[in-house]
């Protein structure tokens, strides 16, 4: 898949390891294209991409330390000579990490500038990367369509703060998020609000672009408040749907994401 922009840049989603979605970007100054990739999951994958272009990976953004998000990211120096960014707060769990990052950090690419969002929640160290002119995100693990990630190191808290930053962002914002999970996640969703329209309306137009073998991402933030129960646990009618009026936005959360780990 590709999506184009009038504005210079390319981004190109490359399949990797089953579910991982790999995002390489390439921007156009003059006569030369600058390449880099958001996380590393498979360098093979991506060299063999980079080099059927004929183009040179220069930088590798990493959003966080699993080990499918970086463990590609030594061969990938190796044959590139890339520089290698990543959030601050997990340096030393970034493997061959040039340059670290948090949120007073910005990473231009070209006449863009992306603004690094911290997340804690999925790990403690979780960034994201947007763009306000190109208006994108790429969000790693901590939001996916219909769904957010696990809570492995941080609390339903941190991941609730972190969710309701990504809300305050434009609707129209283009969310990249690095799995494809979303026909899972919708199935969950519904067993919270068996007869909410709107995320039936989104899980047939999922399940005909699956069927096609098409990615549902990029998704929105727009859609995503609409159909995401991670991103509406404030919505008195998911509280409603739950018999929990009475608990906290946090608690509700909590809620959510507990049943979604044994879903």
């Amino acid at each position: 898949m590709v999506k184009a922009f009038s504005k210079g840049i390319e981004i190109f989603l490359i399949p990797c390891l089953g579910d991982n979605q790999n995002y390489a970007i390439v921007g156009r100054e003059s006569s030369q294209n600058i390449g880099f990739t958001v996380d590393s999951p498979d360098p093979q994958v991506i060299t063999k991409f980079f080099e059927s272009k004929n183009w040179n990976l220069d930088v590798i953004l990493n959003t966080h330390h699993h080990w499918d998000h970086v463990d590609g990211n030594p061969q990938l120096k190796n044959r590139w000579n890339c520089k290698i960014y990543g959030p601050e707060y997990e340096e030393k769990r970034i493997k061959k990490i040039d340059f670290s990052l948090n949120e007073s950090s910005t990473y231009q690419l070209g006449k863009h500038k992306f603004e690094i969002i911290h997340l804690p929640g999925h790990t403690l160290g979780h960034i994201a990367y947007y763009s306000e002119t190109l208006g994108v995100l790429f969000v790693g693990d901590t939001l996916f369509s219909a769904g957010c990630g696990r809570l492995f190191e941080g609390t339903p808290d941190q991941m609730w703060e972190s969710l309701k930053k990504l809300r305050t962002l434009p609707d129209e914002t283009l969310v990249f998020c690095a799995h494809e999970y979303t026909l899972n996640n919708i199935e969950f969703a519904l067993s919270l609000e068996p007869n909410r329209q709107s995320l039936l309306n989104f899980q047939n137009v999922s399940q005909e672009k699956r069927s096609k073998s098409l990615p549902t991402v990029p998704t929105t933030i727009g859609v995503e408040k609409e159909i995401n129960p991670f991103l509406r646990a404030d919505d008195i009618e998911l509280k409603k749907n739950l018999n929990m009026t009475e608990n906290s936005d946090v608690e509700i959360f909590a809620h959510i994401r507990k049943s979604k780990d044994t879903f």
